[in-house]
């Protein structure tokens, strides 16, 4: 993934929990924030190992894995 559409993510999860009016709605926001953020991590993670259809397992395990850290690290 290029980096400006990963700051284009961010970016957009910003101003969504700008608009969020409620602390609840706050928290949904950061908690996804912080999932999908934790997921992007861990793909790039996994990423930097093995090869082949290897390679593809390693990311994906990585994506999860860091989506659930960072989801699990936000409080969530």
């Amino acid at each position: 993934m290029k980096k400006s559409s990963i700051l284009a993510i961010f970016a957009a999860m910003g101003l969504l929990q700008a608009c969020a009016t409620t602390p609840a709605e706050q928290r949904q926001v950061g908690c996804a924030g912080a999932t999908v953020a934790g997921a992007l991590l861990g793909g790039a993670v996994g990423n930097q190992f093995g090869g082949g259809s290897g390679k593809d397992i390693l990311t994906a395990g990585g994506a999860v894995a860091g989506g659930m850290a960072g989801n699990n690290a936000a409080g969530c």
